[in-house]
């Protein structure tokens, strides 16, 4: 159903079942797959699709041009992935030829009130950013990642999968899986495990994975001489092989630190 109010390009595909609200804008460019519901005064603009069953909620603005000097209107695009809840006034932004030309969202995440994602980001699935939480450019969040209401998350971050970021934090480094991060210039504070208990992980992993940590960054050396000491310990333990496999990619940011290791 599309509001008799609605502003929908004829170039514009439209699926079965798609809902948009009064005084929605959708452009030329944009794709609505099917049973996607779009509120009023949402705008959808750019090469921009919008998977199944995904909500938006007005005033969303999304698939318009990067916050991005060098951006030279190069066609890249924006995929939303399917059953995603993008609450009041979030802003998505496409990709650049700087990055990816794509900044591309998973399935089953919620983008909270005022969330901003840059250009040329990835976001994984079952994701939550709470209200006013921001990622600069090209930042990468792993699946089932929490974000916290106005944290704020440099360009070219990574953060690794359940993880989370404390409110009104500043995330200037990468955050390993599972890792817990809070202050103004955040600081990694421990091992998610109210997040890990709530998931039913194996009480073994549970703790291999603390002792790995305190290891890793609470041992006297190198973090990198340490990770070789816990690959050797904890060989089998999945989240452990995580933590360091996601260490010894290639970065462009180190690592947030616990603070007495900063």
């Amino acid at each position: 159903m599309i509001h008799q109010t609605a502003v929908v390009s004829p170039e514009a595909k439209i699926g079965q079942n798609v809902k948009i609200g009064p005084y929605a804008v959708i452009g030329a460019g944009v794709c609505l797959c099917n049973n996607v519901e779009i509120s009023s005064h949402v705008c959808v603009d750019g090469i921009t699709i919008i998977g199944e069953g995904t909500k938006v909620f007005p005033f969303a603005a999304l698939g318009f041009r990067p916050q991005d000097l060098k951006f030279k209107n190069e066609r890249s695009s924006l995929i939303i992935g399917c059953n995603n809840s993008i609450r009041e006034h979030v802003t998505m932004h496409p990709g650049t030829e700087g990055g990816r030309m794509q900044t591309v969202i998973g399935d089953n995440n919620l983008f909270m009130v005022g969330v901003h994602i840059a250009h040329d980001c990835v976001i994984g699935s079952n994701v939550v950013m709470g209200n006013n939480a921001t990622l600069g450019g090209h930042v990468v969040i792993n699946d089932d990642a929490i974000i916290g209401g106005l944290a704020a998350v440099h360009q070219f971050v990574r953060i690794g999968r359940y993880a989370i970021i404390g409110g009104m934090s500043g995330v200037e480094r990468d955050v390993i899986p599972y890792g817990s991060v809070k202050g103004d210039r955040a600081h990694l504070a421990g091992v998610n495990i109210f997040g890990l208990r709530r998931i039913d992980m194996d009480k073994r992993e549970i703790i291999a994975l603390r002792k790995a940590y305190n290891i890793i960054f609470l041992r006297a050396g190198t973090v990198f001489d340490n990770l070789k000491t816990a690959e050797s310990m904890f060989r089998g333990m999945s989240c452990v092989e995580e933590v360091i496999s996601f260490m010894r990619q290639r970065t462009d940011r180190s690592f947030c630190m616990p603070r007495n290791q900063m």
